[in-house]
């Protein structure tokens, strides 16, 4: 579980981010942001509040403290653009996604996306695990995260070894954290 730090903002920030915000919103149309701002995404043809929901059950499935939302939004962005293709997709996520939202407000009293506690959603989650909408974020994410070569140093991959001779001459034995007997 992720403990986030306050800031102290001034008046002059507030102001001067919450103008480019509101220009910015003007602009882009249906845009949702990250928590601390490293990432954004743009949803045509599914709800920003949707999107942002699917980003927040992503994390919670494949919960990664040490990787930014914008690994998880960019496979929920491939949701969208199939989501104009495919209406049945796109009544799927909306379906569902009510689904866990309901249940959420009958358990917290808020929808899944606004609860605080990670313990609370996975409950929601838990309850959920048979969805045809749990069971798609779950599948595609196992490739679109961990497929992702960005994402690789941070679980400290280095990728495939065949093309840089294999792993046996390159510290494939290399076991210092081993206590030598």
């Amino acid at each position: 579980m992720r403990v986030l730090k306050k800031q102290a903002i001034s008046r002059r920030s507030f102001l001067k981010g919450s103008t480019v915000t509101a220009l910015g919103l003007t602009v882009m149309g249906p845009t949702i942001f990250g928590k601390n701002n490293a990432w954004s995404a743009t949803f045509k043809n599914i709800s920003a509040d949707d999107g942002a929901t699917l980003v927040q059950m992503a994390r919670d499935i494949y919960p990664h403290d040490h990787l930014a939302d914008k690994y998880y939004a960019a496979v929920i962005s491939g949701y969208d653009k199939a989501a104009g293709k495919d209406k049945s997709l796109k009544g799927m996520i909306g379906k569902e996604l009510k689904k866990i939202n309901s249940a959420s407000m009958k358990k917290y009293k808020n929808n899944y996306r606004m609860i605080n506690r990670e313990v609370e959603r996975v409950d929601i989650l838990k309850a959920n695990t048979k969805s045809p909408l749990f069971a798609k974020v779950r599948g595609d994410l196992v490739v679109g995260l961990y497929n992702n070569k960005e994402v690789w140093p941070k679980f400290g991959y280095e990728g495939e070894s065949a093309s840089k001779g294999g792993y046996l001459n390159r510290g494939y034995n290399d076991i210092d954290w081993l206590d030598k007997v």
